[in-house]
């Protein structure tokens, strides 16, 4: 049996599956993903609280089940929170308790791979473009709606991250300066009337406070505001209550409003929205598209980016940050590589290149 070539191996290897893991406010997300972005193999855990160390343990534990049953090249680690220019640190999350957390040595040391870190709607945003609904977009505007608002710029498939990395924070523009205090410390948050967060906020307020208009929803949960969800506001929208769909048209609205804000900042050829709260079609984005063309600034003497829903769901984002995990497994490698050149150098078993005859 013929050997195989080195630049064959490498290639193989270059080519191998790699793992994303995707860290929101209430579940872990994660999956094994081919080069071509097919997920091989998927896993799901609550987000353990806001417990730091607990966070690293599941995403360990996810990991190393994940590799028992594949070859894996290197980790993708999207979380909710802002990541530094280096992509190893969260240097700050407002929903769970990442504090200058150096998350990628922390895993990298315990799962020995490559590991990258990016915020979570970047690696959503890089995957909608490599693979999803802004497939064949250059400029593109990405928005994921969940417990926040996260935000991505994808410029010729490229993450734009700023100067310390943390562009994209679209969900913490103040709307309201007197407005609901928002996790971040601030008030009057984007995140604060256009996200999950702000519609069971409102849902659950008109239950307290007895509002006829809410009585489907009062009904449901037996007159406990708490035992509201998201999901099921959704739901009886679709069923036809006018007052979900009235919440879920409030949403669009400020969401139609925000979107207008960052065109005229970016001028994007499309907006994607995803996340969570993104299933509920168009519910939302219709009045999300109605407002956003009311509000959008040089209406009737400019094209107007389409709002898109995004194609990959809630997988979005562990693929993309499988996709950046394959970019740093290659660098990896090619450090290596280099590494053991200089050794082979050292040793002698290579001629430097000042010593080769010039041939003339």
């Amino acid at each position: 049996m013929p050997e195989t070539s080195p630049r064959r191996s490498i290639l193989f290897r270059a080519e191998a599956s790699t793992i994303g893991v995707d860290i929101g406010g209430t579940k872990i997300l994660a999956g094994v993903v081919d080069p071509y972005g097919k997920v091989l193999a998927r896993r799901q855990v609550p987000t353990p609280g806001h417990d730091v160390q607990l966070v690293e343990d599941s995403v360990v534990s996810i990991v190393q089940d994940l590799r028992q049953s594949h070859e894996i090249a290197a980790v993708g680690i999207g979380a909710a929170g802002f990541v530094d220019a280096a992509r190893r640190v969260v240097m700050f999350s407002p929903h769970l308790n990442w504090r200058r957390e150096p998350l990628q040595s922390a895993i990298a040391k315990r799962v020995r791979l490559p590991v990258v870190v990016d915020n979570d709607a970047n690696v959503a945003g890089l995957a909608e473009c490599l693979y999803g609904a802004a497939r064949g977009h250059r400029f593109v505007l990405c928005i994921t709606l969940g417990t926040g608002i996260g935000g991505a710029l994808i410029i010729d498939r490229k993450v734009f991250r700023g100067n310390n990395g943390m562009a994209g924070e679209f969900g913490h523009m103040q709307m309201v300066p007197t407005g609901h205090r928002c996790e971040c410390g601030n008030r009057g948050c984007w995140e604060q009337y256009a996200s999950g967060t702000a519609l069971l906020r409102d849902a659950r307020e008109l239950i307290a406070n007895g509002s006829p208009l809410a009585h489907r929803l009062r009904e449901l949960v037996d007159g406990d505001p708490a035992r509201l969800t998201g999901p099921q506001v959704t739901q009886e929208a679709r069923n036809g209550d006018p007052m979900s769909l009235e919440l879920l048209s409030d949403i669009g609205e400020w969401l139609g409003v925000g979107l207008a804000g960052l065109a005229a900042a970016f001028d994007p050829s499309c907006i994607v929205i995803g996340g969570g709260l993104s299933d509920a079609g168009d519910l939302l984005l219709s009045p999300t598209r109605s407002a956003f063309s009311k509000a959008l600034t040089g209406r009737g003497y400019r094209s107007e980016p389409e709002i898109l829903a995004a194609a990959l769901g809630p997988e979005a984002g562990f693929i993309g940050a499988a996709d950046m995990a394959r970019s740093a497994a290659r660098k990896a490698r090619r450090r290596t590589r280099r590494a053991d050149r200089r050794r082979a150098r050292v040793r002698g078993s290579v001629a430097p290149l000042g010593s080769r005859r010039r041939v003339m």
